[in-house]
């Protein structure tokens, strides 16, 4: 519009701002004092279970097992206390790791391993395979190579040869479910076992008639 000598602008109001219709729909409410209660409570719950959880299980006693396999970079190795048989026929194991990384996504994604249950007198043996950066596959500590190329200790109770077969994931763990392929026995004598944090060993006379 022209505008003559006199004549001043119209100025127009600004729009108002639409507000988004998001936060109309869904305005940002801080929580009730109920609801924040009600979140700690279950919060504090789920800590006692977790709590009582780990406290059942230090107390019921497990075998040691040494499960190994072949990666690129040379023998991988981790110490295992959840081994338990699955089924007879067909012969199958389960385990669990708490790491896809290092030794554990090694043997997670190796095509077969070895799971080697060991002997009282290899307590040694599992811690230098529970931490990071102990010797390990030393020869001293009785490794040998399958034909296959997986480690496997001649000096263990047994030696079992498994496939995976599936993987499930379960909070920050991860459940291997593996076929046995072939099994090797040692010497017999007393396993290494695993209670309350500590390596024991099951002897003969600890037998219960």
């Amino acid at each position: 519009m022209r505008c003559y000598r006199g004549c001043r602008p119209v100025r127009l109001p600004p729009e108002p701002q639409q507000r988004s219709i998001r936060a109309r729909r869904h305005p940002h409410r801080p929580k009730t004092a109920t609801e924040t209660a009600t979140a700690t409570a279950e919060t504090a719950e789920t800590a006692e279970l977790v709590a009582r959880f780990k406290t059942a299980f230090r107390r019921h006693p497990a075998g040691v097992a040494v499960v190994t396999a072949k990666a690129p970079s040379g023998p991988v190795g981790l110490t295992a206390s959840s081994v338990a048989s699955v089924s007879a026929d067909p012969p199958a194991l389960a385990f669990s790791v708490t790491s896809s990384a290092g030794s554990a996504g090694a043997v997670l994604s190796a095509p077969t391993f070895m799971v080697n249950l060991l002997r009282s007198t290899q307590a040694e043996l599992a811690r230098a395979f529970a931490v990071s950066g102990a010797p390990r596959f030393t020869p001293d500590q009785g490794w040998t190579t399958l034909d296959t190329g997986e480690p496997v200790l001649r000096g263990a109770a047994s030696a079992l040869r498994c496939r995976p077969l599936r993987t499930v994931t379960v909070g920050g763990s991860t459940l291997i479910l593996a076929e046995v392929l072939e099994i090797e026995h040692g010497e017999t004598g007393s396993p290494l076992v695993f209670h309350d944090r500590t390596f024991h060993a099951l002897s003969n006379g600890s037998a219960l008639a």
